[in-house]
């Protein structure tokens, strides 16, 4: 049996406005149901940090489940403790973020998909920066979020994408790490 790895689920669009409600508790059981091990919940948004064989199939099988268990059909996207933590190492925006809650991170489940966020350019209005990394992409809405064109573009239509803010972020590492939540005030 190969070792055990440490994986992130990532939904995208669960208990936002009273909108596919997706229960922690149920989550966790869920999981385990797959034979995940360690799980872990963060936030009432749908992450959830577990270990598992390594595998290609997890996203196939929690999007899956999560329709026949809860009858909610929501993207997935799963990374590894290795693929988070390149995530974290290739954000170049960490210097010009001042609030963690207002630098964006997009993940997707395939190049593609992630060089397709290059459309979000045309979008950024100065001092916002946009980098489209090897791993995921990154938006700095210096004026917040929901005043920016390419954020509200991120978090409304783009399907292919799911995305979380840099303290959020941090939150999962701390989990993936087994260690206590970060100090919010703490960049990275």
């Amino acid at each position: 049996m190969p070792a055990s790895t440490t994986h992130v689920a990532l939904l995208r669009g669960v208990n936002v406005g009273g909108n596919k409600r997706v229960p922690m508790a149920e989550w966790r059981v869920l999981l385990e149901g797959l034979g995940c091990t360690r799980v872990r919940t963060l936030l009432n948004s749908g992450n959830a940090v577990f270990d598992a064989a390594p595998s290609g199939k997890h996203a196939a099988r929690i999007r899956q489940a999560l329709l026949d268990a809860l009858g909610i059909e929501v993207p997935v996207i799963v990374k590894t403790a290795a693929e988070m933590a390149a995530v974290e190492a290739e954000n170049p925006l960490l210097d010009v973020a001042s609030d963690a809650s207002r630098l964006i991170v997009a993940f997707t489940a395939a190049a593609p998909d992630l060089a397709a966020m290059a459309a979000l350019a045309g979008l950024i209005e100065p001092p916002e920066r946009l980098h489209i990394g090897r791993h995921a992409a990154y938006l700095w809405c210096a004026n917040g979020i929901l005043q920016s064109k390419a954020g509200a573009a991120l978090l409304g239509k783009a399907r292919v994408a799911t995305t979380r803010n840099w303290a959020t972020v941090l939150k999962i590492r701390a989990l993936m790490q087994d260690q206590g939540l970060p100090d919010p005030r703490i960049r990275g």
